[in-house]
């Protein structure tokens, strides 16, 4: 099993409700389990549209026997079940989930970057992730 950590974010419909249910269904996920979560702070959207609505953001640490790749799979998952659709680069969203660390591993391939790729310039992703270290 590896210790992985999360990002979640929401800027759409009722964002704390998204968030608790993404962590619900992490949580049922075989192989899967949360030791850790963040509280919820709200913060302002980083670059995108103008005019989004602010964002629900909290940080996970999870322990999981899932590969990167299907742990990305399974996350991507969620965000559908929660209802995301594709649509602007930095725009508003349902749910957002990212694999910010997965174990001591860099990973760099076409689909998934590991540490997240701009996880250290953002304030909305690193006081989570404090909170869960």
């Amino acid at each position: 099993m590896v210790i992985c950590y999360i990002g979640v974010g929401s800027n759409l419909g009722k964002r704390r409700k998204n968030i608790k249910l993404a962590v619900k269904l992490l949580e049922a996920l075989k192989d899967t389990s949360i030791l850790k979560k963040s509280k919820i702070i709200e913060t302002l959207p980083c670059g995108g549209p103008v005019g989004q609505p602010d964002f629900f953001n909290a940080a996970l640490k999870i322990r999981t026997n899932f590969s990167p790749h299907v742990l990305l799979k399974k996350l991507k998952k969620i965000e559908n079940e929660l209802g995301r659709v594709g649509g602007v680069r930095f725009g508003p969203r349902v749910i957002d989930l990212d694999i910010l660390l997965y174990g001591d591993r860099c990973i760099r391939t076409k689909s998934l970057t590991v540490p997240h790729p701009r996880m250290f310039s953002r304030d909305f992703v690193i006081r989570p992730l404090i909170e869960v270290l």
